[in-house]
């Protein structure tokens, strides 16, 4: 039976084809109601000036502050507006989306648009500006949905609708006592089945996560993930709740941390922009590089100690980046577990040794896997391509394998250890480490390499 291919649905261009079609306000805008927000912040590039400002004014300010929130550069479309509606439609965001927008714009609109904006939301927008940018209160939102505990069931649920206006973020309500602080969450679903004569305080529960706003993102992300809520309750050190982290939030905070350290592990302090000046790329990359000069001087200086057995066998120098090679690459595998496990704040002694331990006979028993491999391919490409006897290929081979065993294996310990010194140190690991491993285990290679050829092949077998 032959497969049917199904070719997936074009929407941006389904999108342009239809506000192109001339169609009337109303019909188009009753079409758009079909599409995603993202899908339609994608195709606003594709039209022009003219026809975006038709777009805006059929789905109204309430729907495009929906889709201004999926813009990477919602400042070139705000500019298309006059600032009263792109005032407006700033307010219709929830107001970490909004900090965003205004991030994204220059200083001077942004402070024009701030002074057209109404009290309520500018409050909400000083409140999430206020926070450092590693803290968790920056990443939060004021969209939530709260009650008070002593309400009944039907005054919860008019409550419910009448926020509902406003906050869209309803599937977890958040109860405050009569103090005003953090009481418990009730799950919308428990509300709804609920009968009248149920007291609402059945229905929180009282020991329901939280964080807390001056948080770093990096000490609470792992609990978030965990918990795997729709909303986690932010609380300042009053017990107030201020906001909400959405799972939609906690998608980007990691999107974000893994982008952050795969540009550490590169050996750079952030992420490159692409807008960001050639003098700021050099300041952030060269100070490192300027490190891992120095240490790749030291590698040429260990390799130089070795010149004797270089001269005295030189055919064993057209195998040493394999060495090196698989020495770096299982050095950097156990670097990214570790410091994937480093992250949880809660590991304890024992585990983390138990981790040394893990990753060397995990190193051992790929080392020796590989070995036994590098000994055959290496003595067959010696006996029948280079026409080595069988007795000199194979002790190269051995060598080789012995060297490839070793390194691997050292290299699974420090790739390991080295991270975990660095955070015992309070020394952000994945920014001290990536830079330093790939020339830490070529080092290893190299010493363990010719080191093996000096005892095996020059002193042991007496091949020189």
């Amino acid at each position: 039976m032959e497969n049917e291919v199904f070719n997936e649905p074009d929407y941006v261009k389904e999108l342009i084809r239809l506000i192109r079609s001339g169609t009337d306000r109303d019909t188009l805008a009753s079409e758009l109601t079909n599409y995603h927000d993202n899908d339609i912040s994608n195709a606003l590039d594709e039209l022009n000036a003219n026809e975006r400002k038709i777009l805006y004014h059929t789905l109204g300010d309430e729907r495009v502050s929906e889709i201004f929130a999926y813009l990477d550069d919602p400042g070139k479309y705000l500019g298309e507006l006059e600032l009263e509606r792109a005032a407006d439609i700033i307010e219709n965001m929830d107001a970490d989306d909004a900090v965003d927008v205004l991030e994204e714009i220059d200083e001077e609109t942004r402070k024009q648009l701030i002074e057209l904006i109404d009290e309520e939301s500018k409050e909400d927008i000083k409140l999430i500006c206020s926070y450092e940018e590693d803290e968790i209160g920056s990443k939060m939102t004021t969209n939530f949905i709260e009650i008070g505990k002593s309400l009944t069931i039907k005054q919860a649920m008019r409550s419910l609708i009448a926020q509902a206006e406003e906050n869209d973020n309803i599937s977890t309500l958040f109860v405050q006592d009569d103090n005003g602080t953090f009481y418990g969450a009730i799950d919308l679903k428990d509300l709804i089945v609920a009968r009248n004569y149920m007291s609402l305080e059945n229905l929180i529960t009282h020991s329901f996560p939280y964080v807390r706003d001056h948080e770093t993102i990096s000490d609470c992300i792992e609990r978030l993930k965990d918990y795997a809520e729709d909303s986690i309750p932010v609380l300042n050190d009053k017990n107030e709740l201020i906001g909400v982290i959405t799972a939609q939030d906690i998608v980007e905070v990691v999107d974000d941390e893994l982008g952050d350290d795969y540009a550490k592990l590169a050996g750079m302090s952030e992420e490159a922009e692409l807008e960001e000046s050639l003098g700021e790329s050099i300041k952030k990359r060269l100070p490192w590089l300027i490190v891992l000069l120095g240490l790749s001087m030291c590698v040429s200086t260990v390799t130089s100690l070795f010149e004797g057995v270089i001269a005295q066998l030189a055919i064993i120098v057209s195998f040493q980046s394999v060495i090196l090679g698989m020495s770096g690459n299982v050095g950097t595998q156990s670097l990214a577990v570790t410091i994937r496990l480093l992250m949880d704040e809660n590991l304890e002694t024992k585990q983390k040794i138990g981790m040394i331990f893990r990753e060397m006979r995990i190193g051992f028993s790929n080392g020796l896997i590989l070995g036994i491999l590098s000994f055959a391919f290496i003595g067959g490409y010696l006996c029948l391509l280079k026409d080595k006897s069988p007795q000199y290929a194979f002790a190269i081979s051995l060598c080789a394998g012995i060297a490839l065993l070793m390194a691997m294996t050292i290299s699974s310990i420090v790739g390991t250890c080295v991270p975990m010194f660095f955070k015992k140190i309070n020394v952000d690991p994945a920014v001290a480490s990536g830079p330093l491993i790939t020339t830490v285990n070529d080092l290893i290679g190299v010493v363990t390499y010719y080191g093996v050829a000096w005892l095996l092949l020059i002193n042991f077998l007496h091949m020189g």
